[in-house]
């Protein structure tokens, strides 16, 4: 068993399509067909089921899985120890993000992280439309992701780790000439009835409206799902909705107005995940101590 044929079967296995696979691997599909055919055939065992549609994984595949995932593990603490002492970190680190992570600057994180390790190669990976968060925890579990900004109010998951880093007030943003809109605070039982924009379900900040509504024992009616702050902005200009939107994502505006509901929780957590199941990467541990001095630095 060779070390390119798990690297391909882990590959394939995550990415659930040979094509994928071949693209993040840098090779021709023939090559990866190749090689795991040469891998099936050395175990005397199929591991992958091949449909029209999809890749899936026989019961020896979801067996091994795991075992390969941990031996690619240590192949890469390896050449971690042996890049370290020749006075560098190398590899790719790859990284999941939510489309707005408030305060948290994350070009301004990449660019610092490039320049104190320029042989690190970053890839970022968004959360699709509808996934959330919940996608990204998805993608670190299955080994596609090596930490990942999110959001999840309540109980953290078994497949990770959190590290909470911040947590940003939602205000309520108003057309100026809403009856709120003279008010600094509103109760949350002000706002029954009223048309909603927000995020969709998975968001975290969707999860933190849904249980300030849940808790105070109100009915919410989202007319209308984004996924991007600024989108949502627009929409409460042009008077389709009310929107519950990160503090300072309205700057001073003759057309619209914020207040706080100060009877509700409405804190949204910003925390970075890594894979519970694994041990991250000498780049991903560097990655996590820039997160830490940035905040600091601006705390």
């Amino acid at each position: 068993m060779e070390l390119r044929q798990l690297e391909c079967f882990v590959a394939v296995a995550e990415e659930r399509s040979f094509t994928r696979a071949a693209a993040r691997l840098h090779i021709v599909q023939s090559t990866v067909s190749a090689t795991i055919a040469a891998l099936e055939k050395e175990l005397a065992s199929p591991l992958l089921v091949r449909t029209t549609r999809r890749v899936g994984l026989t019961d020896a595949g979801l067996e091994l899985l795991p075992k390969a995932r941990v031996a690619l593990d240590a192949v890469r603490d390896a050449r971690d120890v042996v890049h370290a002492v020749q006075g560098g970190l190398r590899g790719t680190l790859r990284i999941g993000t939510m489309s707005s992570l408030g305060p948290i600057e994350l070009p301004a994180l990449l660019g610092r992280f490039h320049r104190d390790h320029p042989e690190v190669s970053v890839r970022l990976a968004t959360a699709a439309s509808g996934g959330g968060s919940p996608e990204l925890i998805a993608a670190l579990a299955e080994g596609r992701l090596d930490l990942a900004f999110v959001s999840l109010p309540g109980q953290c998951p078994a497949t990770a780790r959190l590290r909470h880093l911040t947590s940003i007030r939602l205000d309520l943003v108003v057309p100026r000439e809403h009856p709120l809109a003279g008010r600094a605070t509103a109760a949350i039982s002000d706002l029954a009835d009223e048309p909603f924009i927000d995020f969709p379900s998975g968001y975290g900040n969707r999860a933190v409206t849904d249980r300030a509504f849940t808790a105070a024992g109100l009915r919410r009616h989202v007319t209308i799902e984004i996924t991007d702050i600024a989108a949502g902005v627009d929409f409460v200009r042009n008077r389709l909705g009310l929107a519950l939107l990160p503090r300072g994502a309205v700057g001073p505006d003759d057309d619209l107005t914020t207040l706080d509901i100060a009877d509700a929780d409405l804190d949204w957590p910003i925390s970075l995940a890594t894979p519970a199941e694994r041990t991250p990467s000498a780049a991903a541990r560097a990655f996590e101590q820039l997160v830490d001095r940035h905040l600091a630095e601006r705390s």
